[in-house]
C-alpha cells in the first residue's frame, strides 16, 4: 500500500478478527469501496479532519439535536455524523429491498390478523401468549377496519450484516419509527460540506421516496378528500427525536401539533386554531400507542387526544401508523416469522433473522437454559426500555437469578443467538478505525405495494469494541449510500410539486398551542432583553460612581436603582429584605449576581432566559437556520458566563454587551422567519405587552417618588439609559433633563416606537387583527381592555399627573395611572389566553383500567 494509505489505515488492523465492510478476509480493499477510498486519500487526512469539524459545526449551527435523557451535558445534544459513509452496491440492495418489501407485507398481514380474524392464533401458528402478553397489543383496537390499501403504512427495519455476509433483520419498528429526518439531514450536510467525496460514485437519492411519503399522507385521508388537513403529532420538545418532528413538519409543510391542539367533537378530530376548530383528516404521529387516547388507553396521558379511537372506528381520521401497531415490535414473533411467511405468502423469508427461542415453550426454554451463556436475553416487550442482557458477562449468581426470573414469567422472555455484526470504517483522529454498525431503512405503503428508501440511517457504536449501537448510548451516525453504475439525479430539497396545497395560509388556521407559544416567546424574549439592559445600566452607574468610594448623591441614586432591580424583576424580597438590606447595600453585587444567575429564582434573568429557550425549542419548526445559529451563540455565551468562578462589574457588563446584541439579532430574524398570518402577530402581541408592562414597572420604581433636583436628574438619566433613549432625548429636546420632557417622550410620544403610547397603539392594532368569534362581531374582551388602556394614556393631563402629594412626597395620580394600566395589561393577557389558547380542560377516563397486561 502507498504511504498515504498506510497512514490513514494505521489503526485499522489492530485486533481485526470479525467481518468488515471495507476489507476482505485477506485484508485487501473490497472493490465496492475502492473509489470511495481513492476519494478519501485524494482529499487527505488533514483536510478530512477539517471537513469533519465543519460537519460538526454545521449540524450544531443548524440545531440538529438528539435528546438524551439525563445527559449531564444537557437535553439537546448535538447530532453526530461521521464523515465516512456506509455503502452498499445496488445489485445487493435490490435483494435487500425485495426482502424488506416482503417483510413489510408480512407485518401488514400480521397486524390485520391480530386485530381481525386472528387466524394465526386459531391455527396455532403463533402461541396466544406471544401476542396477549405483549403490552403493545391494545384490546381497544380490536376489529377496527381501515380503508387504506395497507394497514401498516410505515415500517422501519434495522439491518446488520451477519456472519454469512448477508444483511440480517435485527429489529422492526412500526408504531412511530424515527430516523427519516435525520437520514435526510445527513445527506444534505454531507453534500454541502464535502461534495468531492461523491466524485465518480453514483449515489441513489431519496427524493422519489419522500415524494411517495407525502403522497401516502394525502392518500390516507378518509373518503379520498381532495384537500386533506394533515398534521404531525409530537409529544413535545423533550422527546428524544423532537428535532426530527419539527424537521419533517417543515420539510413536508404540515402543522406540528401537540395533543392539546386537537379535540374530538361529533365523531371527528379537530385542530384548535385561533378562530375555532378545523377538521383533521390525517395524523402523522410520533406519540407511542398507549398515550394516544387517555379515554380508552392510558388515562394519565397528556400527549394524546381523548376519544381519538372512536373517531378511528368511525373512519373519520387516518392515523399513520395505526394505533396498536406497536405489537409488531415484538422479538417474540421472530421464532415464528418463517412459519407465518409460509402461511400467508407461501414462500420463505428472503432476509435472514437472528436465531431466536421464545421461552414460553418448554423445549425451547430448556435449550436456552442449557446454553445460557451463549445467548442474549431480552423481554418480548421493551416498551419501558428494559435492558438487553448479555449472558456471557453474568456471574453464576446472576445467571441463576436470570433463570429464576424466566421461570417466574417465561412468556415474557426471548433468547437470541449472539452474533458479531460487521464493522465499517469510522474517521477518528485523522485515522480510520472499525466500528460496529446498524443500518435503518424505511418502507412505506404505495398503493398495494411498498416503497423502500434507498439507503437510510446508519448508527455506529461509540467505541471500538462496543456491542451496543445506540444513539442513547453515545453512538454516532453515518450517511447510508446505495451506489450503482448509472448517473443519479442530485438530491432535491423539495422534489415534488403539490397539486393539493395544505399549508397554513391564515392567522385563523394557526394551531392554538403554536399561537400560545408564539405569544409567550414574544413575552419571554422582551423580558430577557429588558432585564439585561436594565441591570447593565445599573452596573454602568456603579462604575461611573467609582464603586465603593462615592459621594452621597450618587450613593442615594444607586440605592434607588438597587431597589428598582428588585421591583422590576419581582425578585422579592431582594434589596427590600429588612434583615439583610443594610448588608446588601454595602455589597450589592452579590444580590445582583443572584438576580442574574439563579435559575430557580422567579423573575431572575436566568429564569427569563430559560423560559425564552424553552419557547424557542417548542417552536423550532418555525424558525430559520440563521435564528438557530444566533440562539446557539446565546446559549454558549450564557454557559461560559455561568462557569465563571468570580464575577466583577466588568465581567458581567461584558457578558450583557455580548448577549444583548445577539438577542436583538434574534428578534430581528424572527420577523424574517415567519409571516404575520402564520403566527408572527401573536409574537408581536406578546412582545409589545411585555415591553409596555416593564416600561410601567420602570416608571413606578423610579419617578413616582419625588426627589430633589440633583438626584432626580441622575434618576432620569438612568431611566433614559435603560430605555436606550438618552441620545433620542438629547436630539429631540436639546435641553437639561426634565421630568416633564421625559414623560412626554417615554409615555406620551405617539411616534416614538419605545414610548408607552406607541406600544399600546400597536397592541390595539395587532389585537384587532386576531379572529373575532363574538356575537355580532363585538370587540373581544382583550381588545376592550387594551382600548381602555389606550384611552387612559391619551387623556393624560401632564401637569396634573405629575403633581406631588405634599404629605407622602409621592405623585399619587401617576402611581394610580400606572396601577390601572398594569391591571389592564394583566387582564388583557389573561383574556387573550382564555379566548385563544385555553387548554385547561383535560378529558379523563371515568373508570381507571389496568393497562399493563
Amino acid at each position: 500500500m502507498e504511504t498515504k494509505e498506510n497512514s490513514i489505515f494505521e489503526n485499522y488492523f489492530k485486533d481485526f478478527s470479525k467481518y468488515d465492510e471495507l476489507l476482505t478476509s485477506e485484508l485487501t480493499i473490497k472493490p465496492d469501496w475502492k473509489i470511495l477510498l481513492d476519494n478519501l486519500l485524494k482529499i487527505g487526512s488533514k483536510e478530512l479532519a477539517d471537513r469533519q469539524s465543519e460537519i460538526d459545526w454545521l449540524l450544531a449551527e443548524n440545531g440538529v439535536t438528539y435528546n438524551v435523557y439525563n445527559d449531564p451535558n444537557g437535553l439537546n445534544r448535538p447530532w453526530n455524523l461521521n464523515i465516512i459513509p456506509f455503502i452498499i452496491q445496488q445489485k445487493e440492495w435490490e435483494l435487500v429491498e425485495k426482502g424488506i418489501k416482503q417483510r413489510s407485507e408480512l407485518l401488514n398481514l400480521i397486524l390485520k390478523d391480530i386485530y381481525g380474524e386472528r387466524k394465526l392464533l386459531k391455527n396455532g401458528i403463533i402461541p396466544p401468549e406471544v401476542i396477549y402478553a405483549h403490552r403493545g397489543f391494545l384490546r381497544a383496537c380490536d376489529q377496527i377496519d381501515y380503508k387504506t390499501a395497507k394497514t401498516l403504512l410505515i415500517h422501519a427495519v434495522d439491518l446488520a450484516r451477519g456472519p454469512d455476509g448477508r444483511m440480517w433483520v435485527v429489529n422492526d419498528r412500526t408504531q412511530a419509527p424515527s430516523g427519516m429526518g435525520y437520514a435526510l439531514e445527513n445527506r444534505f450536510s454531507k453534500s454541502k460540506v464535502i461534495p468531492e467525496i461523491f466524485e465518480n460514485i453514483h449515489v441513489t437519492q431519496p427524493s422519489e421516496f419522500f415524494k411517495d411519503f407525502d403522497q401516502l399522507l394525502l392518500n390516507a385521508a378518509p373518503g379520498n378528500k381532495e384537500n386533506p388537513n394533515v398534521v404531525v403529532l409530537t409529544p413535545g420538545p423533550h422527546n428524544e427525536t423532537y428535532f426530527e418532528h419539527a424537521y419533517l413538519s417543515t420539510f413536508l409543510g404540515y402543522p406540528l401539533v401537540k395533543g392539546n391542539d386537537l379535540v374530538v367533537r361529533n365523531g371527528k378530530v379537530w385542530m384548535k386554531s385561533l378562530k375555532g376548530l378545523k377538521q383533521v383528516d390525517v395524523i402523522l404521529r410520533r406519540v407511542d400507542d398507549a398515550f394516544m387516547d387517555p379515554l380508552e388507553l392510558r388515562e394519565d396521558s397528556y400527549l394524546g387526544v381523548a376519544g381519538l379511537l372512536e373517531v378511528v372506528r368511525l373512519q373519520n381520521v387516518a392515523i399513520v401508523n395505526p394505533i396498536g401497531s406497536g405489537v409488531l415490535e415484538n422479538p417474540g414473533l421472530i421464532p415464528f416469522m418463517e412459519n407465518i411467511c409460509k402461511y400467508f405468502l407461501k414462500e420463505d423469508l428472503i432476509l435472514p433473522q437472528i436465531a431466536s427461542w421464545w421461552c414460553g415453550q418448554e423445549k425451547e426454554r430448556n435449550h436456552v437454559f442449557e446454553n445460557l451463556t451463549s445467548f442474549v436475553v431480552k423481554k418480548i416487550d421493551r416498551s419501558q426500555r428494559e435492558n438487553i442482557i448479555f449472558c456471557e458477562f453474568l456471574s453464576k449468581k446472576e445467571l441463576k437469578q436470570l433463570k429464576k426470573n424466566i421461570l417466574a414469567n417465561p412468556n415474557q422472555y426471548v433468547a437470541q443467538e449472539k452474533i458479531y455484526f460487521s464493522t465499517a470504517p469510522n474517521f477518528i483522529n485523522e485515522k480510520l478505525e472499525p466500528r460496529k454498525v446498524l443500518c435503518r431503512t424505511f418502507s412505506i405503503a404505495k398503493g398495494d405495494q411498498y416503497s423502500v428508501m434507498p439507503g437510510g440511517l446508519v448508527r455506529v457504536a461509540a467505541e471500538r469494541e462496543k456491542l451496543f449501537v445506540s444513539n442513547q448510548r453515545g453512538g454516532t451516525s453515518k450517511d447510508f449510500w446505495v451506489i450503482g453504475d448509472q448517473n443519479q439525479a442530485h438530491l432535491a430539497l423539495y422534489s415534488w410539486n403539490k397539486s393539493l396545497p395544505n399549508n397554513i395560509t391564515s392567522i385563523n388556521d394557526v394551531p392554538s398551542n403554536t399561537a400560545e407559544n408564539l405569544f409567550w416567546s414574544g413575552r419571554y424574549v422582551a423580558r430577557t432583553l429588558l432585564t439585561a439592559r436594565y441591570i447593565r445600566m445599573v452596573l454602568n452607574r456603579m462604575t461611573n460612581g467609582q464603586y465603593n468610594n462615592m459621594i452621597l448623591p450618587n450613593q442615594e441614586c444607586l440605592n434607588i436603582l438597587y431597589h428598582s432591580i428588585t421591583t422590576i424583576t419581582s425578585t422579592f424580597p431582594g434589596f427590600y429584605d429588612d434583615k439583610k438590606s443594610e448588608a446588601l447595600l454595602k455589597d450589592p453585587l452579590k444580590e445582583i449576581v443572584s438576580v442574574i444567575i439563579d435559575e430557580k429564582r422567579i423573575g431572575s434573568f436566568a429564569q427569563s432566559l430559560q423560559s425564552f429557550s424553552g419557547s424557542y425549542f417548542t417552536l423550532r419548526n418555525l424558525w430559520s437556520k440563521d435564528m438557530w445559529r444566533v440562539f446557539d451563540s446565546i446559549d454558549k455565551i450564557w454557559k461560559n458566563f455561568k462557569s465563571e468562578e468570580n464575577y466583577s462589574i466588568y465581567s458581567i457588563t461584558r457578558f450583557f454587551d455580548k448577549i444583548i446584541t445577539r438577542i436583538i439579532a434574534f428578534m430581528a430574524l424572527t420577523e424574517e422567519s415567519i409571516m404575520v398570518k402564520q403566527g408572527l402577530l401573536l409574537y408581536f402581541i406578546g412582545l409589545e405587552l411585555e415591553e409596555a408592562s416593564m416600561t410601567i414597572e420602570k416608571f413606578r420604581a423610579l419617578i413616582v417618588v419625588n426627589h430633589d433636583e440633583d438626584l432626580e436628574y441622575e434618576i432620569l438619566e438612568s431611566l433614559l439609559s435603560s430605555h436606550e433613549s438618552l441620545n433620542i432625548y438629547r436630539y429631540s429636546y436639546k435641553s437639561y433633563l426634565s421630568l416633564e420632557n421625559v414623560v412626554r417622550l417615554l409615555l406620551l410620544d405617539q411616534e416614538y416606537t419605545r414610548s408607552l403610547t406607541y406600544q399600546i397603539n400597536r397592541l390595539q392594532k395587532d389585537i384587532s387583527k386576531l379572529p373575532n368569534n363574538t356575537p355580532n362581531g363585538e370587540p373581544t374582551e382583550c381588545l376592550k381592555n387594551i382600548e381602555k388602556a389606550l384611552s387612559l394614556v391619551q387623556n393624560i393631563d401632564i401637569d396634573s399627573i405629575l403633581e406631588v402629594d405634599k404629605e407622602t412626597n409621592i405623585r399619587l395620580k401617576l402611581d394610580q395611572l400606572f396601577s390601572k394600566l398594569s391591571d389592564l395589561f394583566h387582564v388583557t393577557s389573561m383574556s387573550i389566553s382564555d379566548t385563544y389558547f385555553n387548554h385547561s380542560l383535560q378529558q379523563k377516563q371515568l373508570v381507571k383500567r389496568n393497562i399493563t397486561n
